[in-house]
């Protein structure tokens, strides 16, 4: 049986659109959910956990509706992308007291509570009150309330928003093993590099509507398509530019003081010639960055350049 299976699915607020007659099915694993601000991710992933009702369409999560079953919510754990918390309970009252609220037996909420922040990393915190936690350890524990009651499937909103980077590689391999544990998991970003330590399954999404979705070296594919822009801050710009003007494969160089940006048609070809340039020309690299090596630039190529201005 799928995961969840939406069809037609469309939701507004009033005269707003959240959703747009959007179809996709999910079979398991990891799926990144990956879109801008406002481009309808929150929205589906409420509907994935049956806080809201589709305006028009259908969707099923384990072959069931989640804002009418409660059996079927009992499968699915949810942590929003923002928390209104008790600030005044520790982290193992809060999370066990949520773990009552999705069904968890009274008797056996704290074992699952401590259960959960061991995962989460949180077990020598446990017993300090949520209002003292930097925002890495809050996301840690509204992530472990999400799983405490042993869910199926977790719908994870922007998780790894605020968290510093040693954090964020910590949760991203945390929430992976819990993929390889058998957990069906939606998470949910506006940026790319996070969702692609986790899956190659992504979904992207775009004023409500699903505009590309697969493994991800497709939909990056979608990128190398279109000429490939490198910028390197370094010593030499004009040296280092020297040894790429004639390549096949670039397209067009262009200069600032202390940098140069190249535009390529091959960037695995670009990055080895790069390589040797840099060498022969004995160049100084002090930054070497790609703008079209971000979910930015997919969005623009999917939808032409177009915003919501």
């Amino acid at each position: 049986m799928s995961v969840v299976v939406a069809e037609s699915c469309s939701k507004w607020y009033g005269n707003v659109l959240g959703l747009s007659d959007l179809t996709w099915t999910m079979r398991g694993g990891i799926v990144g959910l990956l879109g801008p601000n406002g481009a309808g991710k929150s929205t589906l992933i409420k509907l994935l956990a049956g806080l809201i009702r589709p305006s028009r369409g259908s969707l099923r999560v384990f072959g069931g509706t989640p804002f009418e079953s409660t059996a079927v919510r009992a499968r699915i754990g949810y942590a929003p992308e923002h928390e209104q918390t008790w600030d005044e309970l520790t982290a193992r009252e809060l999370v066990a007291a949520m773990a009552e609220l999705a069904g968890v037996p009274r008797r056996d909420a704290p074992a699952a509570a401590d259960r959960a922040l061991e995962t989460m990393g949180m077990t020598e915190h446990a017993k300090r009150r949520v209002r003292g936690f930097s925002k890495g350890m809050r996301q840690r524990v509204k992530l472990a309330t999400a799983i405490a009651h042993d869910p199926d499937l977790l719908l994870l909103d922007e998780p790894l928003t605020g968290v510093d980077p040693m954090a964020r590689a910590d949760i991203v391999e945390r929430i992976r093993l819990l993929g390889e544990a058998g957990k069906a998991i939606v998470i949910s970003s506006h940026v790319l590099y996070e969702i692609e330590a986790l899956t190659r399954e992504i979904v992207v999404v775009y004023r409500g509507q699903v505009l590309a979705e697969g493994n991800v070296y497709e939909i990056r594919g979608l990128i190398d398509k279109q000429p490939h822009r490198i910028r390197v801050n370094c010593d030499k710009p004009r040296e280092l530019a020297s040894t790429l003007a004639s390549a096949d494969h670039v397209v067009r160089l262009g200069f600032e003081r202390d940098a140069v940006t190249i535009e390529t048609r091959d960037p695995d070809r670009c990055y080895d010639l790069l390589a040797t340039a840099v060498l022969d020309h004995h160049v100084v690299v002090r930054a070497m960055t790609s703008p079209d090596n971000n979910l930015g630039a997919v969005f623009d190529y999917l939808t032409g350049g177009r915003t919501d201005d």
